[in-house]
């Protein structure tokens, strides 16, 4: 796996992208995004990562081959908010990679292009 993100980092500025919808659910009774909901949209994040950027799923990673891959740390900038309905572009690259941990730096850029949320996960 190792090899793998050592792969990623070189390649990558932001380089693993997908789109997240705020739902309803993600929101409070103003319409915009709960902050919680921001942590939960980047385990989302990762878990596609490891999926679809780096080729074994959360399923394989957790079950099959009994590894974690827990946040230890995070560092959030909330930029702006982001309303019902709006589709977020989520960003992730690797910043670093550890002995046991990797850096990485996620951003959710709104519709026209601007942050909404910058932040810095540790996992190991």
């Amino acid at each position: 796996m190792n090899d793998v993100i050592h792969a990623a980092q070189e390649s990558e500025t932001f380089g693993f992208t997908t789109e997240v919808t705020v739902r309803f659910g993600d929101c409070d009774p103003a319409g915009i995004v709960f902050y919680p909901r921001y942590f939960e949209m980047f385990n989302n994040l990762v878990e596609d990562w490891c999926a679809q950027g780096l080729g074994m799923s959360f399923r394989e990673l957790h079950l099959q081959r009994g590894l974690g891959l827990p946040t230890v740390h995070v560092e959030t900038s909330f930029v702006a908010p982001s309303e019902l309905g709006d589709l977020l572009r989520a960003q992730l690259r690797v910043q670093k990679i550890g002995g046991a941990s990797v850096t990485l730096r996620v951003r959710l850029a709104g519709p026209a292009g601007e942050d909404r949320v910058r932040a810095s996960l540790v996992l190991a």
